[in-house]
């Protein structure tokens, strides 16, 4: 009797495999013959290089992979390949063009949908990854992260925030109106004015799908009201949300311009500094020695200038800018010389979407070689995420995230400004002869 269950019993999970076996997808299996491959964790760049792609992901790169019966070949012989690009610090779910008061002219719905096009423009620039640092509408980006997941629009992979943890009137607020107005829920989700508030909010923003914190140490430039050399959260409160998000498995990235703010938020265990305009020595030395990345948007202050000529920047908004531009590309100098961890972030939405590669050649004037500036981009922009095994180079095991360049990006860092190829998890979004 107990032979005759037994049997039965292999019978079933048998046929129960083979079920499973017969039911599963097939997984598609492409081929790349690359021309050139950059190495970004050696430097090197390699040649006659074979990259074999099943599933999404990387299953063997090197010059003796073969190509498997029945496998689509696709030539890039004449490219230079890199891994997909990651920006550290986008807005892409804000429709915001300068002003955030911009953002009440339209209704949550609008702004859902006005976002889309900044989600396709970023991914056809080589952009396959990004930490979406907060929007003023709480928690649209996680809903144009989940549709570009869904497949339902076309964009790059999203971590992202849910909303910004600020003060009340503070720099990730909505200020500017008049004190007898009422904002609904979703424009004022994430203000805080202690350190139980902070955590009561990072556990509303981990229970909505947040991937990442993101909190503002310090007042801000483009915000009515506010003032970038200005503290805003206190040491506690800082230190409230870092340890509250580790709660949940996330990380926290500050905003913060004054020498003060940075070292506060530093000093609290955050992940990454956003901006550090005002870093001063000792901060420099702080971020050297807690290993706390800066992320440095050098490039944007271009794009407030050419807004500026157009009358379009809020006078307000200049007066706090003034000379912060020059100061914050002398400290990303000095940070670099220092050997402290630089990510690549450009604040996209102060620039237009898209346009996300010209800070490569910012970095390179500014004292990076193009070899620094790019794997800010991809392996220490990985890294930052916590996404080292599936993010920022191309190597088995590792999303098939890949773009493709005309020539040498080691010799010329702005070719990476006219990507020709783009593929994320497998698929070709970009293919240009």
């Amino acid at each position: 009797m107990f032979r005759r269950i037994s049997f039965l019993a292999l019978l079933l999970a048998w046929c129960a495999s083979v079920c499973t076996a017969q039911s599963a997808p097939t997984q598609p299996v492409s081929f790349i013959r690359a021309g050139k491959l950059l190495d970004v964790d050696s430097g090197r760049l390699l040649t006659n290089q074979m990259i074999l792609l099943r599933g999404g992901k990387i299953e063997a790169v090197g010059e003796h992979v073969t190509v498997p019966s029945g496998a689509t070949v696709i030539d890039l012989s004449k490219f230079t390949l890199l891994p997909g690009l990651i920006d550290c610090h986008t807005h892409l779910a804000d429709m915001t063009d300068g002003e955030p008061l911009r953002v009440l002219q339209r209704t949550a719905a609008e702004n859902a949908y006005a976002v889309i096009p900044n989600a396709r423009v970023t991914l056809l620039a080589g952009f396959t990854t990004v930490r979406d640092v907060g929007v003023y509408r709480a928690l649209v980006d996680v809903a144009l992260r989940d549709a570009i997941a869904r497949g339902d629009v076309i964009g790059p992979r999203m971590f992202v925030a849910g909303a910004y943890i600020t003060i009340s009137q503070g720099a990730g607020a909505m200020t500017g109106l008049a004190p007898d107005i009422q904002l609904p829920w979703d424009l004022h989700y994430g203000e805080a004015n202690s350190p139980w508030e902070v955590r009561q909010k990072i556990r509303e923003l981990a229970h909505r799908g947040a991937d990442h914190i993101k909190i503002l140490s310090t007042g801000a430039v483009l915000t009515h009201g506010s003032n970038p050399k200005s503290i805003e959260f206190t040491p506690e409160e800082l230190q409230a949300a870092v340890d509250e998000a580790r709660n949940f498995g996330l990380r926290v990235e500050a905003h913060a311009h004054a020498a003060e703010g940075i070292k506060n938020a530093i000093r609290a265990g955050v992940a990454s500094i956003e901006h550090a305009t005002l870093i001063d020595d000792e901060g420099i030395a702080l971020a050297k020695e807690r290993g706390t990345y800066l992320d440095m948007d050098i490039y944007d202050e271009e794009c407030i200038q050419d807004t500026t000529k157009k009358n379009a920047t809020p006078a307000d908004f200049l007066e706090h800018d003034r000379d912060l531009g020059e100061i914050q590309r002398r400290n990303f100098t000095k940070a670099l010389r220092a050997r402290v961890k630089l990510s690549f972030g450009t604040d996209a939405g102060v620039c237009p979407h898209g346009i996300n590669a010209r800070q490569f050649a910012f970095m390179v004037k500014y004292g990076m070689t193009p070899l620094e500036a790019i794997q800010s981009a991809t392996v220490s922009a990985a890294d930052l995420l916590g996404k080292s095994d599936l993010l920022g180079s191309i190597q088995p095991g590792k999303y098939a995230d890949i773009i493709a360049v005309s020539g040498n990006p080691l010799e010329d860092i702005r070719l990476l400004e006219n990507v020709k190829f783009v593929m994320k998890e497998g698929k070709i979004y970009k293919q240009e002869q």
